[in-house]
């Protein structure tokens, strides 16, 4: 039986796709007369991605899941891996490349990053064999489950090269681990092998964290900040051999929790925001949620949160009450991008973890993240189509 898409799935989106195109409005001021570029040369962008997104909701919202999730997912998956195979043989300009790291293909004056439509098809992939080959089996020995990980273990960590290494994004790597082991976890694997894999993959970050002098100095600059509340609970001697010299508090960091200080409780008001005036660079991407808060105090950071929890709920809701194991188990992978993703940056810029580079799903800048997340919506609304949500 088909029902209606989910329109409060649909809805919850909208809002934060109407938010993104407001902030975006307010947050790019300084970097439009710092590069000179035209007067509303980024509303007028997140308003086109904004525009299209909602509509490639609504339309794969009309179709037949049956008929288009497959070939989409499949498209999706081989489609962005080929162009990140191919992508560190291509030069200017064809590919825009930033401190050396290919991660964008221009395409008719706009930049293409495949990692973020990947992403979506990574998810429909996994879902789709987790659901045909990992099956609960009492009794299994580790080695058995090992044995059955293997070959998504293999594609992990090639994926993990061409992300990491050639791209130098291991944000993305951290969101797409964390997001197949739980995918595992539900798919029918034991919880002593989810912790195996868990630490496999915490120590495959460790050795790319080690094996790049700026990812280190990272560390390090986020220690800076995050020290004192952790080596006050630990004795004199111990705590002063792990202490680094407050000179090497990051920059960036700083300020953001500068400007998330200076929003208070209700904020300076739209477009009054004075961190974003050049000392937060990148606060119409990466730090949009440290703007909000300036702007739009805690009142704001409360509504964005209270939104992305209640689309995560939704989608959680639409998981669980599939009857198709392979729907299932992608509506819950795409519910965890967007919720590894919101924690990953929310967290970097309050100093709880280092900074990753990750875009908040729907509200930062980028055409690739909000239209590969809005076909990762649109799919789940057709699934939708399929799930009793009464």
């Amino acid at each position: 039986m088909m029902h209606s898409a989910d329109r409060t799935l649909f809805t919850l989106v909208s809002i934060l796709v109407t938010s993104a195109i407001v902030l975006v409005y307010s947050m790019s001021e300084y970097i439009i007369l710092h590069d000179n570029l035209k007067d509303l040369h980024f509303f007028l962008r997140e308003l086109t991605y904004g525009c299209m997104a909602v509509f490639i909701m609504w339309f794969l919202s009309l179709q037949d899941p049956d008929k288009w999730i497959k070939p989409l997912g499949f498209g999706l998956f081989f489609g962005s891996l080929f162009l990140m195979m191919a992508m560190p043989f291509f030069s200017e300009p064809f590919v825009h490349a930033v401190g050396g790291a290919k991660r964008w293909i221009r395409i008719a004056g706009f930049s293409l990053a495949p990692v973020e439509f990947f992403k979506i098809g990574f998810v429909w992939f996994l879902a789709w064999s987790f659901s045909r080959k990992i099956k609960h089996k009492p009794g299994s020995t580790l080695a058995e489950e090992f044995i059955a990980f293997l070959p998504y273990g293999a594609l992990f960590g090639f994926v993990m090269i061409l992300i990491a290494i050639f791209q130098n994004d291991l944000g993305q790597v951290m969101v797409l681990g964390m997001t197949m082991i739980v995918m595992l976890t539900f798919a029918g694997s034991s919880v002593r092998f989810f912790f195996t894999v868990f630490l496999a993959i915490i120590a495959a970050a460790i050795v790319f964290i080690v094996s790049k002098h700026h990812r280190i100095e990272r560390i390090k600059s986020w220690w800076a900040v995050a020290q004192d509340s952790v080596l006050s609970i630990l004795p004199p001697d111990m705590a002063e051999k792990l202490r680094v010299p407050i000179d090497v508090v990051p920059y960036q960091i700083g300020h953001s929790l500068n400007a998330i200080h200076h929003g208070g409780v209700i904020g300076t008001g739209l477009a009054d925001g004075g961190f974003k005036l050049g000392y937060l660079s990148d606060v119409h991407t990466d730090f949009i949620l440290a703007g909000t808060a300036e702007e739009f105090g805690f009142m704001g950071i409360l509504f964005i949160v209270v939104v992305f929890i209640l689309l995560i709920l939704r989608l959680f809701k639409i998981a669980n009450r599939s009857k198709n194991k392979t729907f299932s188990l992608f509506v819950l992978g795409i519910a965890l991008l967007i919720a590894f993703s919101f924690f990953l940056n929310s967290y970097g810029i309050s100093g709880i973890t280092p900074i990753k580079g990750i875009a908040v799903p729907f509200l930062s800048y980028g055409g690739s993240q909000i239209i590969a997340a809005s076909i990762g919506i649109g799919m789940v609304l057709m699934i939708s189509k399929k799930v009793d949500l009464t």
